[in-house]
């Protein structure tokens, strides 16, 4: 049985998914799903303070980064103790997680032949499909790789099927951070258009782009959807000023039309893992409440 560290949230729900949990002897200071791991030894810090508001984090990232800073910092004395045969970690992001190149220097004189790395570097939906069958075949459980396929892409098919024969496909646009204003880009195009959306100010498969205020509003979606990276509906409450306050806002079509929705970008939209499927259908039941209904409503997602 192989030993694994997961220093990436995303791939932490794909072991458990996996059915390998058991396999999972340490995991990054984010990985918190399923909740049954938050016991594993915790191998990462930051020293980024989370709790500040969206502008102040910014800055923070902005500024390490400026000066060559890591936003990371992995405990190698941590990772030798626990003896991983292999270690996850993910290259599609910089600023969301432990990355492979800051892995790398700390393995140079491991005791013992060091542990493989697997790097997953997603951009669109599809690609979280070819990401858990590498972490399933890194894990030596190949067989629990398309067990655990099957049902995923069943899920995102029954979707589907239902909104190509949609009619109305209302402009949406997917905010990942709100001061200042960041558009949702990699694989949030493809789930709003999956969804029966039309999604813009972004492009799938591309990296998340900064936002001016203008441009948002030469946009003037039929709705809005507020998910930045890493906030929970909380969270995303308590952030809201710093877009209702702006001058434009109340001009914007969706917010005279009541087309406004928070998610809980935390737990689904921002990580690159099985709940990718859970954020589709959560996009299908506020676009097309007629046609949608999965219960994610209250729980994941709500409407200012």
């Amino acid at each position: 049985m192989q030993r694994v560290v997961s220093l990436f949230p995303a791939a932490t729900e794909i072991v458990c998914g996996l059915a390998a949990a058991d396999q999972l002897v340490g995991r990054s200071h984010e990985c918190d799903f399923p909740p049954e791991i938050v016991s594993r030894p915790v191998c990462t810090s930051t020293p980024i303070d989370s709790t500040a508001a969206s502008r102040e984090i910014h800055e923070q990232v902005t500024a390490r980064l400026q000066q060559g800073l890591p936003l990371y910092e992995v405990d190698f004395e941590k990772l030798r103790e626990l003896r991983p045969d292999v270690i996850l970690a993910q290259a599609q992001c910089a600023v969301c997680a432990v990355s492979p190149a800051e892995v790398a220097p700390g393995l140079a004189n491991w005791p013992g032949p060091a542990p493989q790395i697997v790097s997953l570097a997603p951009q669109r939906l599809l690609d979280l499909w070819d990401d858990i069958r590498r972490v399933a075949t890194a894990l030596r459980v190949p067989d629990n790789g398309r067990s655990f396929l099957r049902p995923l892409q069943s899920r995102v098919a029954d979707i589907i099927q239902k909104s190509c024969l949609l009619k109305r496909r209302p402009t949406v646009a997917c905010l990942e951070w709100l001061d200042p204003l960041m558009a949702a880009g990699n694989w949030i195009p493809d789930l709003v258009e999956l969804a029966g959306g039309s999604n813009l100010l972004a492009d799938s498969g591309k990296h998340s782009p900064w936002l001016e205020w203008p441009k948002l509003q030469e946009a003037n979606p039929d709705l809005i959807l507020l998910l930045p990276c890493g906030f929970d509906l909380r969270r995303v409450r308590q952030e809201m000023a710093a877009v209702t306050r702006h001058p434009e806002w109340a001009k914007l079509r969706a917010v005279k039309r009541g087309q406004v929705y928070l998610a809980d970008g935390k737990a689904y939209f921002n990580r690159p893992g099985p709940r990718l499927v859970d954020s589709l259908e959560i996009l299908a039941e506020i676009m097309h409440p007629d046609r949608f209904s999965f219960g994610h409503s209250g729980r994941a997602w709500e409407k200012l």
